[in-house]
C-alpha cells in the first residue's frame, strides 16, 4: 500500500529545499561584487537556528525523518550563507554577525540541546523542541507580512515575487496536510499559518498585478517614510 504521508513528505522536502536556495542569487551579487551592501545577516542567522532545531525536532521524533532530512539540508545551506556574509561583511558588521552566530546559533542551542536531552523524558523533550520549533518559525512570518503590507500601501506587486509567494503555498500547504496525517500539531501549526499567508500573498498579487509602475512604487514608498 502506499504510503500517502511519506510522498507527501518527500514532495515537501524538495519545495522546502527550493526555498531554501532561493538566497543564492543574492550571495552570487555579494561574491560577485565581494560586498554584502545593504544586506542583513539576522534572517539568515534566524533561519539557520530554526533548521537546526527542527533538525534536532526529527531526529528525537519517532517518524520524524523527512523533517529532519531536509531541514538538515537547510542548516548546510543557511551556514554557508552566513560565512560569506562573515567574509564580504564590512568590519563592524562582520563583528555582529559573528557574535549573533555565536550567541543565538551556538550558545542557545547547544544550551537547548544540554538541558532537553540530558533533563527530559523523551515525551516531554519532543514537546519542549516542538514548541520552540513552533515559535521560531512563527517569527520568520515577519517578511511575508510586511510584503503583504507593502502590497496594499502601494497597490503594487513590485516587491512580492510571484513564485516566493507561491512556494510559501505550495511548502504550507503539504506540510500542513503532512502533519494531519501524522497527527503533528508542531508541524501543522507553523505550516497552516504559511498556508494561510501564502494563499493571502497570492490573492493579493492577483488583485494589483497590473498595478502601479516601479517609479510610482519608490515614490509611494518614500512618502511612507517621511510621514511621522
Amino acid at each position: 500500500m502506499v504510503d500517502v504521508s511519506f510522498i507527501l513528505g518527500v514532495i515537501g522536502n524538495v519545495i522546502s529545499l527550493l526555498v531554501f536556495i532561493s538566497p543564492v542569487n543574492t550571495f552570487w551579487r555579494i561574491v560577485k561584487n565581494e560586498s554584502t551592501e545593504d544586506f542583513n545577516s539576522l534572517p539568515y542567522i534566524c533561519t539557520l537556528l530554526s533548521t537546526a532545531q527542527w533538525t534536532y525536532y526529527g531526529l528525537i521524533k519517532p517518524g520524524g525523518l523527512l523533517i529532519s532530512t531536509v531541514n538538515g539540508a537547510g542548516a548546510v545551506l543557511e551556514s554557508a550563507y552566513v560565512i560569506l556574509f562573515i567574509i564580504y561583511a564590512p568590519k563592524a558588521s562582520k563583528i555582529r554577525t559573528v557574535i549573533l552566530l555565536l550567541v543565538v546559533d551556538i550558545a542557545f542551542f547547544t544550551a537547548v540541546f544540554l538541558v532537553t536531552f540530558f533533563a527530559l523524558t523523551q515525551e516531554m523533550r519532543i514537546k519542549v523542541i516542538g514548541v520552540l520549533c513552533v515559535c521560531l518559525s512563527l517569527t520568520m512570518y515577519g517578511s511575508p507580512l510586511a510584503a503583504m503590507r507593502a502590497v496594499i500601501t502601494t497597490k503594487s506587486v513590485e516587491f512580492m515575487p510571484f513564485f516566493l509567494s507561491f512556494f510559501l503555498f505550495l511548502n504550507g500547504g503539504i506540510w500542513a496536510v503532512w502533519a494531519v496525517l501524522n497527527k503533528d500539531v508542531f508541524v501543522g501549526i507553523p505550516n497552516g499559518i504559511g498556508f494561510g499567508l501564502g494563499a493571502s500573498q497570492l490573492i493579493l498579487y492577483l488583485i494589483y498585478r497590473k498595478g502601479k509602475s516601479s517609479e510610482e512604487v519608490t515614490e509611494k514608498l518614500l512618502d511612507i517614510e517621511v510621514d511621522p
